[in-house]
Formats: structure tokens, sequence, C-alpha cells
């Protein structure tokens, strides 16, 4: 085909187009009905298999001897993939990889008698790691198997679920065009047809970012809930579709996989384990699989191709083409055995030939020009695409996949022409078509395609394009501004307009976090800080980072815990400019952070401060937010101190306060809930003041209610402290190893790292309390450990406490009584004063086995004592009085154990059939 000038005015302005295509086009649109598309043999060859097609039979063309065969094309296939578009090209024969196709092929077989196989694919780029899992398919082509296919994005890293997204929305067969009644209607009958629960349909639509419109149940779940059962929803839609005949899945490219993608992905590998699943993962080196180990998983990494393999793909690449040996081997020396270098090289020369029509059995190295890297080849091959290169810029702009409506509306092209140009950029095997004509997407062949297309344009073009693509998502395609913002903020910080960029990643991290992805959620908002340098100082972008580092927060607190360093740095920054703007309701939130990452990093120096800061504002404002942070950081405080009865006072006082209308936090952006924090530590203060009955009532209120705000972290807040935290206390091994279980498994579910060291150590304390006393105290050593590397110090005494006591058990009492020397330490460090009688009476205890004077034992239960009756602390009085009476009573002082001990018994009013007070009642039955 020939294009000549353009001619014409408006509308009729065209190029003058002669040649072989536009007459056998001419005539393929003569033979077309109205609302259909009619292609030739050769367009039919290209596309393979990624759509169905009728057959027409042959037509006769004007100056052809010979008819041609001409398809109606139908629609995409229901499989539509990148791996599709890879059959639809004549692919390059297998060469060198022999080992792995039999490793795969004993998988497949393995996965097929129910033992689930993984393999997980590793290899630079360029090695050939698609090009493997499209021979797994080859392999079982003529096989009963269903084939899943999920494609990870570099430029959607930090968008939850993407490759989830895009799967489910090409298995349904959706298009960008289609009203949201029809993707319903099309979503309907997928899940239809794996007998999907209506809770699920609802669940998945809303992952599509669907309203459900009436059609599937409205859910009332938190953020937390809403990730964790739609993760449980996508599992049970394998497990229904194993059930039926074997399962291939393929996830690619998982160097870029979103961390929801995979938790997704963690959950399915442990599934698949019993499930006719082959999973194969492929990713680059730099990626850490966290499943290697385990017993269906292999690890298959793919080497370079040797000197004789080289040959034999360069020569499959010429086909019936020939290149001197000198040639070949220049060809192979220059690629370093890597498949994708030496199939560019030798493409590259190989059109270099004919455009040249060298001689080639004269032809050199030299004089064919070969490229001296990938880089140039793939530079050589854009820029032989002459008008199509500006085509194939514009698409590397928008992405490693880009679809033919967002390219026709930036393209500066008619949609002729820019067909034509797509045309062109498909046939030379650089981008791989999917989809229909009108609702085309396009896949770079490799990044590296896009790179080089990318890296081609000047720095202010590319800006150019980046802002125009932004503008047009904005204006023409709000659906998918809505749904990925991430997309246009990556687009407005490419075309250097910052603030833009950081509205919509403030967006994109909201969004995240409303999905309870927290670590999309930091990266994103971490993303729209670093995007604030590019900012002129002045109030504007004063705000902007209010916004920002009051957001990221929440989900620092979430991965990251409360003792981190970059918890406090947000939180300190945005008090700041809290102060500065007079932002009540930010600061609010950042004063109860900054709060909480002192506390429990043990300065009680900065929470007396920061206390008496919320009590000003408090008093300024009238503000009764601040009103009940006052009392909340003034309970905690007195806690700390050892002032049990002062605590107490300040919890009731939240609890008498609190208005749920007006004090309960937002679902996203706020985790200190108020009235959470004093049932949760209201419930221990009562049992320290011996009202153990109290203690579990209000355990039970700070639970249910804890269920009602459907928050992962408060709810982990809560089972630690007044579930097993309290339970500990009373003696119940088994409620603690049930809260403890409930925790691991939250922190597991949606990041919660600083819970999941709780949860661990208070699994290992249970499991230490029964036969398995080794197995346990390596639990609890190591995530006391991993505590303090954090910078953890709230409950660590009590922690301590717990582990010296269950040496103890184990026999080991000078090891024992080496950490209630620790305990010791770090209480004073920190001038902890909540567990002081706790650790003098545990010290006694161990001074005694440790066979120890009398008198020096008697010191130390006698020093428990007194601390006790200051602090009102009458559990610990009654724990200190008994230990002491038993010293006693075992040295021939039964009369004064029993006038120490009784007193302390008849004080109690409640719970009388927890394990102290029975212990007490049994001791004092036999000293009458």
């Amino acid at each position: 085909m020939v294009v000549g000038d353009i001619v014409g005015f408006g509308e009729a302005r065209e190029r003058g187009v002669i040649g072989e295509t536009p007459n056998i086009a001419a005539r393929l649109q003569g033979s077309a009905e109205p609302d259909t598309v009619v292609i030739g043999e050769r367009t039919h060859h290209l596309l393979g298999h990624l759509f169905d097609f009728r057959d027409l039979g042959t037509l006769q063309v004007k100056g052809y001897s010979e008819p041609i065969r001409a398809y109606q094309v139908l629609r995409p296939s229901i499989l539509d993939s990148r791996f599709e578009a890879l059959h639809g090209e004549r692919l390059t024969p297998l060469v060198g990889r022999e080992n792995e196709i039999e490793a795969l092929r004993r998988c497949w077989q393995r996965a097929k008698g129910i033992e689930g196989q993984v393999i997980l694919l590793v290899g630079e780029p360029g090695i050939g790691k698609s090009r493997i899992t499209v021979a797994v398919l080859e392999e079982i082509t003529n096989e009963q198997r269903t084939h899943l296919c999920y494609f990870c994005s570099p430029h959607h890293s930090g968008s939850a679920l993407y490759p989830i997204i895009r799967q489910l929305e090409r298995a349904a067969e959706m298009s960008p065009d289609d009203d949201t009644p029809t993707k319903l209607d099309k979503l309907e009958t997928l899940l239809a047809a794996t007998s999907t629960a209506a809770e699920d349909c609802s669940l998945l639509s809303d992952l599509l970012s669907l309203p459900s419109s009436g059609r599937f149940p409205t859910l009332d779940l938190s953020p937390q809930q809403r990730k964790s059962r739609t993760l449980q929803a996508l599992v049970r839609q394998l497990e229904v579709l194993a059930g039926r005949q074997p399962v291939v899945m393929i996830f690619e490219d998982v160097h870029w996989i979103d961390p929801t993608s995979l938790e997704l992905l963690d959950r399915t590998v442990e599934r698949i384990r019993m499930l006719p699943v082959l999973l194969v993962v492929t990713f680059r080196p730099e990626f850490t699989a966290p499943w290697s180990g385990q017993p269906h998983v292999s690890m298959m990494t793919l080497g370079r191709l040797g000197q004789r393999d080289g040959v034999a793909l360069v020569e499959h690449v010429l086909g019936q083409q020939d290149l001197p040996a000198e040639a070949i081997q220049g060809i192979v020396e220059r690629t370093d055995g890597v498949p994708l270098y030496l199939e560019e090289f030798t493409k590259a020369v190989a059109e270099m030939c004919a455009e040249g029509d060298h001689a080639q059995s004269a032809a050199s190295s030299a004089s064919l020009g070969i490229p001296a890297t990938l880089h140039a080849s793939l530079m050589a091959r854009l820029d032989r695409l002459g008008a199509a290169k500006n085509v194939a810029q514009i698409a590397a702009v928008i992405g490693r996949e880009f679809s033919h409506d967002l390219l026709a509306a930036v393209a500066p092209y008619e949609a002729t022409e820019l067909r034509a140009f797509i045309d062109q950029l498909t046939s030379s095997g650089l981008v791989f078509p999917r989809g229909t004509a009108a609702d085309s997407m396009y896949l770079f062949k490799h990044a590296l395609v896009q790179d080089a297309a990318y890296n081609t344009l000047l720095r202010h073009p590319r800006q150019q394009l980046h802002a125009k693509i932004a503008q047009t998502l904005e204006e023409r395609f709000p659906g998918r501004a809505a749904r990925e913002p991430e997309v246009l903020a990556h687009h407005f910080a490419k075309a250097g307009q910052a603030a833009r960029a950081i509205d919509y990643w403030l967006i994109a991290g909201k969004q995240a976090a409303q999905r309870s992805a927290n670590l999309e959620a930091i990266d994103h908002f971490s993303r729209g800080l670093k995007a604030l340098e590019a900012l002129p100082l002045g109030s504007e972008k004063d705000w902007k980072e209010l916004a920002l580092q009051t957001a990221i927060g929440t989900a620092l607190i979430s991965v990251h815990g409360y003792a981190a360093a970059q918890t406090a740095a947000a939180y300190a920054r945005a008090r700041i400019l809290c102060q500065k703007f007079g932002n009540a309701a930010a600061l609010h939130a950042t004063l109860s952070g900054e709060f909480v990452y002192h506390f429990v990093r043990g300065d009680r120096a900065m929470m007396r401060r920061l206390t008496k800061e919320a009590q000003r504002t408090a008093e300024r404002t009238g503000d009764d937010a601040f009103q009940l942070a006052g009392h909340r950081m003034d309970g905690i405080t007195a806690m700390y101190d050892g002032s049990f009865t002062e605590a107490s006072h300040e919890f009731e006082t939240i609890l008498r306060l609190y208005d749920p209308n007006r004090h309960r936090p937002p679902p996203v952006l706020y985790i200190h809930d108020p009235k959470i924090s004093a049932l949760a530590y209201l419930a221990i203060i009562k049992w320290i003041l011996g009202q153990s009955d109290t203690a579990r009532t209000l355990a039970i209120e700070a639970l249910r209610y804890a269920e009602e705000l459907n928050q992962a972290n408060l709810t982990a807040h809560v089972r630690t402290y007044a579930g097993a935290g309290l339970d500990e206390l009373i003696g119940e091994t088994s409620a603690v190893c049930r809260h403890a279980d409930a925790i691991v498994a939250l922190a597991d579910q949606h990041s919660l790292h600083y819970w999941r060291l709780n949860g661990m150590f208070l699994r290992g304390w249970a499991i230490a309390q029964g036969a398995s006393v080794e197995e346990g105290l390596a639990i609890m050593r190591q995530n006391l450990k991993a505590r303090s590397a954090l910078g953890v110090n709230w409950y660590h005494v009590r922690y301590l406490c717990m582990l010296a006591t269950t040496l103890q058990k184990s026999g080991a009492a000078e090891s024992a009584l080496a950490v209630v020397a620790e305990a010791k330490d770090q209480a004073a460090c920190h001038c902890e004063h909540m567990w002081d009688a706790e650790v003098e009476r545990i010290e006694a205890e161990m001074l005694e086995l440790c066979a120890r004077s009398t008198v020096e034992c008697e010191a130390r239960f006698q020093s428990a004592l007194v601390t006790a009756r200051r602090q009102s602390a009458k559990s610990f009085e009654l724990r200190a009085a008994l230990g002491l009476a038993k010293l006693w009573a075992e040295h021939d002082r039964g009369d004064e154990a029993q006038d120490l001990l009784w007193p302390v018994y008849e004080s109690f009013t409640e719970g009388f059939n927890t394990r102290d007070l029975t212990q007490a009642r049994q001791l004092l039955d036999r000293l009458h």
C-alpha cells in the first residue's frame, strides 16, 4: 500500500491511498452487512483464536485472478488475553527449555490428581517466562480444563486487586462502552455459571465498582470485612471451577503485583494444595516469593540460552530467509543468550536485509549493521515504522496496555488513518491486539518495547502527552477516572502538574484505605507527599500536606504499629500544620495518634505534655471531642503510673459522656475510639481493683462494640487487652488461646504487623501452659524480641512477667529471675508502675524456688504488699498476701499467715470462683 499526500479540506480531509490493501478493503466493505465486521484471510490468520469467526466463503476482487476468502468477526474469545494474542502470531518455537517443559508436564499430572501444584517461574526480562506459559497451554490444548490468566501492571502496583478485576471483566466480556445495567447482566451471567451465592455476587459487583441496583443484597460491612469477604468469595470461585474440571492459573509479572492481590495469591497458594489446580507464577529476580519451601511449590529459574540453542532460535526466526554464519554468530554474541534479544535482533537484521536488498550470500555482519544493543535494535524497528512510530510513542505514554478509545481520543489522527497505523504496529509484532475493533485493547509485546518507544520522546512533548491523557480521562472517561484515580495521578505527575497529581494521590489513598488495602494506601499517600516537593512554599502546599499526613497516619499504624518512626513523623508534622491553620478536626486525630505513639514507646513526659495540650484545646474550643480525648489520655497515663482509682474514674467519665452519634470515629481516617479505649482498659483496671465480675462484663461489652464498629485495628486492640489480657490475669488459658488465634488471623488478613506480634506472643504463652513448654517459650521469645525491635514498650513488662512464670514452670528458675530483673529495669527506665506489685511478687516466688534466704523472700513479698495497697490494687494484694501466707505456713507461722490472708480475702465482694480467690479460700481452710 502507498499513502500519498493529504487531499481535501475539513471533513473531507484524507490521504490519497492506493495499492492492494485499499482494493481488498473496498471489496470486503461492499460484502459486509450493516453493523458487521468482515476481514480478509491474512487478517484472519494474524488474529488466530482471539475471536470467533463465520466463514463467508470466497469473493472475487478486481485485479486478482484468484478469489479471496472472507470472514465475519462475531465476538471476542471468552478467554481473551495476552496469551491468545500471542497465539495469533507465528510463535517462535521453544528452544532449549526441554527440562522445564518436562517438569511442567509432571506438575500438571500431579495437579489433575487433586494434588495442587505451584510453579514459581523466575527470570530476567526477556528470558522467556511468558513463552513458557504459552507452552504450558499448548501442552494441554486438547484436555478438559479451565484456563485463568491474570496480568500485573507496572502502572497499577498500587491498585488493589487490579489483575483480578481485569480478569473478571474479560471473562464477563465487558466492553468500556457498556452501560451499568449491561455490565451487571454480563457479570450475572458469568457468576450464574458457577452458581455463585447472592452475597458473593454483591461483593464481586462492588469489586468492579458496579452498583447492584437491587439485584444483589446490600451488605453493611466495614472496609476490613468487605475486603476479607471479597477475598473469600474469589477463592470460592476457584474452588467451584476446580470442582468441575482441572484449572490452569497463570499469574504473570508478579514483581508488579499490588499488596491485596498478593494477599489473595497467598490464600490461593495455600488453598490449591488439595485442589486440581496448576498455578504458574512468573516474576523477575528482584521479587522475593514468600511461598518457596512449601511441599507443593516448585521454583524454576530460567537461565540464558547456550551457543547452540541461540543459533537454533535465530534460524527459526529467519525461517526461509538466509543469513551468513558470521552474521548469525554476531547476533548470538551480542544478545548474550536472552531469547527476546535474540528474536528482536534477528528481526531487525532481517528487516534491514529486506529493505536494502543485500546479497545474502556475501553479506557480513558489518555490512548488515547489526545493532550494538537491544535498545538500538528496538529503536531501529520503531524507526522503520514511519509515521506509525508516533502512534507507538503515544501508546507508550498511556502505558504497557492501552485501549483503542483512549488512544483515538488522544492521537491527532482520523479514524481510518489511526486504524492503519495500529494495524502496522500489530503486524510488526511489537504490539498485540485484544477485543473487538471498537473496544480493542492493546499490549506492548514486552515492557522493554514500551520503554524504547517512550524514551524516544523528548521531555516537553512527553509531558504534554501525559497532560492530555489525564485531561481526556477526566473529561471523556469519568468512570475510569473515578475507579482508577492513581492512573490520573501518575499522568499528572509525569506532566509536571504536581498539584493535580497530589489531589488524585489523596483520592487513591483514601479509596485504598476504604478497601482496607493499607499497603496500597501508604504507597499512594507517600507518592502524594513526594510530589509536594515540586510545589512552591505557601498555604496551598501546607493544606495538601495536612490532608496527606492526617490520612497516612491510620494506614501507617495498621501496617507498622503505633511505635513506628514513620507513624510519629506523620502525626508530628500534621500537628504542626493543624496548629498553623487552627484545624480542630485534624488536630484531634493527630494529637491522639501522636499520644499513642509516645504511650506505646513509653515516653511518659510526652504523654503528659500531649494530655495537657488536649485539655487546653478543649477549654479553648469547648469541643467535647477534645474533652473526651483528654479523659482518655489522662486515664491511660494514670493506668501507666499505677494510679488505678484515678484511671478508673477517667474511663468511666468517658463512658458517661460518650454519644455514638457525635463521637464515633469515621470508618477509615481515624482509628482511636474513646469508648473502645475506655472499655478495653477499664476491664483490666477493674480486675486489678478486685472487681473481676465487673471486669468480665466490661470485656463482653468491649467485644460487642468492637464488632459493631467493624474496624480491624480496634478489634485487634480489644481482643488483645479486654480479651486475652483479662483472661491471662484471671487464668483462663483456653480463652487466651482463642483470642490469640483471632488476633493473628485478623492481622494476617489486614497486614497488622504490630498486632500480629502480640497475638503470636499470646499464642506462645497458651501453648507453653500445656505440654509443649519449650515450643511455647520459643514463640514467646521470638515475638517479644520483635516487639522490642519495633520500639514497643507498652505491656512489655507484663509480657516479661508472663515469660518469667513460664520459665518457672519449665524449672528454669534462675533464667526466670534474670527475666524479672529485665522487667524491673524496663519499668524503671520508662517510669512505668502499673506492674510494680506483680514484678515484686514474682521475684519473691523465684527467689524462693532458687532456695534464697527466707528473709529475702519475705522482704520482696512485703514490698509487693505495700505497693499493691498504695495503688488500691486488691487483686495484686491478694496474690502477694497468698504468696507470703504460703511461705509463713511452710515455716510454722500459720496463725500469722491466716491473720494476713483472711482480711484481704474478706474485702472482696465478687469473683469468688476465680483462681486466685479459690486458692486463697483453700489455704485459709487448711490453716483454720
